[in-house]
């Protein structure tokens, strides 16, 4: 039998005729809203840069986990994600380029396992594999 687990959600309200829309998760509340040269107020994060910032603080917090739990002497760990859009004969094609950055005393070894554990994160394994979006009218 599966199970179904929810483990992300989020609601998004627009009442404006801007872009600007209010995004809320649990008890936090933030704004999205488009770049001034695509016709927004650029008053928060595009949605493809949540998208970079939910890659990127997955990757931050599974390597955390990871070091904690082998109690290696690391300092800070950086992640920086781009959504990279190439145009091609059969369309887009979009590709996240993540750049890491560690701080502390590693050996060419722990490097490479971070690297693979990096893979690891739940929202690297989303991306990589195709997701069901459904959508009801309510």
């Amino acid at each position: 039998m599966n199970e179904s687990k929810i483990v992300g959600l989020a609601e998004a309200l627009n009442n404006t005729p801007s872009y600007k829309t209010l995004l809320t998760s649990r008890h936090h509340a933030l704004i999205a809203d488009e770049p001034t040269g695509v016709g927004g107020t650029d008053e928060g994060p595009s949605p493809g840069d949540y998208i970079c910032m939910s890659l990127a603080s997955c990757k931050t917090i599974t390597l955390r986990m990871y070091v904690q739990r082998k109690q290696w002497d690391v300092g800070s760990i950086h992640v920086k994600v781009n959504l990279v859009r190439e145009e091609s004969a059969a369309g887009p094609v979009h590709s996240f380029l993540c750049e890491l950055s560690i701080s502390g005393v590693l050996t060419d070894e722990q490097k490479q396992r971070l690297l693979q554990i990096d893979k690891a994160c739940p929202i690297s394994k989303l991306l990589a594999k195709s997701a069901v979006v459904t959508t009801i009218m309510v």
